[in-house]
């Protein structure tokens, strides 16, 4: 029963092998698309590099509302789509502005993963092992990151159409993923909203076959019948802003610390940085190496050690690493200080924020409006996602590296204090206690 589990799992987690691959895939034809298209740096910044991260924003913004009502699964399987034909459309763009068209439907199959995938794997996941499997979508991000980063690095000498390779290769991982997702059964909690409580008691009987699946039932119909009761809710009613702050508050942290922009433009700022074409390429995928180690040990420890001590670390981390990285490029540091700086850095990321940030959003909203609850925080996220790197091209050239850097790790000394004062922790609770303790 725990082998299905955890197939389950890792099948619907694969929507994050997309996200990661689709999000980072770009940036090994970053300054080539420029070049092709002699593209301004605010044009190429706001429309070519930007144009996913806005589809993601809508994604995000509308995603909760076939994750409600087509269910978790079926949007998943939409999602696959949205990326196959994102893939090969972008692949055979002539104009930025095709290019910028594919890439936008695949960003809305992003932003819609950010919902769907986390809702469904939080709603099949027993509470004690549910930290880790949630966060198995984070895991498959930042392989999707790795792999985009060795697969741009690998294709860059094949010609001037290498780029068109690069981001195309991508419609391999979607078609496999869409016909996997197609297995996997319906949310159990979903459909007890949906009144289906036959299919829905199978299911539980999967996933839970140590416990009285009656019980289960009847604290889940419980919850159910006090939303009826209650009338329609929405997540901005009194009762539900503390939630809402936390969703708002770490989604907002999370693109502060500059995380996308920086894997956006990684081989740009090892270049600017001093390295190589070629080299800054290399360090690229010693930069996913390092996401994938730390992404793996936070997947382990989020269940151990809590939620709330992996954001400790992170934010530690966060700003020994950005501040370094500013202090290095205000005093000229050539040569390999900021590549080791920036592995630092990711390696914070992906034990902190990387491995809490779609667990915790998942945790935290009742079951009736996680969707709700989850398409808020990753709208939020991905709101700043498209607005902060579209700027970095324009940004550096104005103020600096050193003074972008500077102010993200100001950022994570608030991002400090949030975790210090704010943020609880969830783990080893069931959702529908969670709901209570965090519900007055």
């Amino acid at each position: 029963m725990k082998n299905k589990i955890l197939f389950w799992s890792i099948t619907v987690a694969l929507a994050g092998f997309l996200f990661g691959f689709d999000t980072v895939v770009i940036s090994g034809a970053d300054k080539k698309l420029q070049a092709l298209w002699d593209s301004s740096n605010m044009f190429h910044g706001t429309v070519v590099m930007a144009m996913a991260l806005w589809g993601t924003v809508i994604g995000a913004i509308f995603g909760g509302i076939p994750t409600n009502r087509i269910g978790r699964k079926n949007t998943l399987i939409w999602i696959g789509i949205l990326y196959t034909i994102s893939a090969i459309g972008s692949s055979f763009a002539s104009d930025p502005y095709t290019f910028a068209f594919f890439r936008f439907i695949g960003g809305l199959g992003v932003g819609a993963s950010t919902i769907a995938a986390p809702a469904y794997v939080s709603e099949i996941a027993p509470a004690k092992d549910r930290g880790k499997l949630v966060a198995l979508y984070q895991f498959n991000i930042v392989l999707g990151i790795l792999i985009a980063f060795l697969s741009n690095y690998l294709l860059r000498n094949i010609g001037e159409n290498a780029w068109r390779w690069m981001i195309g290769v991508e419609a391999i991982p979607a078609i496999i993923y869409t016909l996997m997702v197609i297995t996997v059964p319906k949310s159990p909690r979903w459909l007890l909203l949906k009144g289906r409580d036959v299919e829905a008691k199978k299911i539980l009987q999967i996933t839970n076959p140590d416990a009285s699946i009656d019980s289960i039932m009847e604290e889940i119909q419980e919850h159910q019948n006090n939303i009826r009761v209650k009338g329609r809710e929405t997540i901005f009613m009194k009762k539900y802003h503390f939630p809402l702050m936390l969703a708002f508050l770490i989604a907002f942290f999370n693109q502060f610390s500059g995380i996308n922009a920086f894997l956006y433009y990684a081989p740009r700022i090892f270049e600017e940085a001093g390295l190589g074409e070629s080299t800054a390429l290399l360090s690229s995928i010693g930069i996913g190496i390092t996401n994938l180690i730390f992404t793996l040990l936070g997947v382990a420890l989020i269940d151990k050690l809590g939620r709330r001590q992996l954001m400790y670390i992170g934010s530690i981390g966060y700003i020994i690493s950005l501040s370094l990285v500013a202090i290095a490029f205000f005093l000229g540091w050539k040569g390999m200080f900021i590549p080791v700086f920036l592995f630092i850095f990711i390696a914070a990321h992906a034990i902190g924020q990387g491995a809490v940030i779609w667990v915790f959003i998942s945790e935290i909203f009742p079951n009736n409006l996680r969707a709700s609850g989850q398409s808020f925080g990753s709208s939020t996220h991905w709101i700043l996602a498209a607005i902060i790197p579209s700027l970095v091209p324009f940004l550096f050239e104005k103020i600096g590296a050193g003074v972008v850097f500077a102010v993200f790790a100001f950022m994570m000394v608030l991002q400090l204090l949030f975790v210090i004062f704010l943020m609880p922790e969830t783990k080893g609770i069931t959702l529908e206690e969670l709901e209570k303790k965090l519900i007055k």
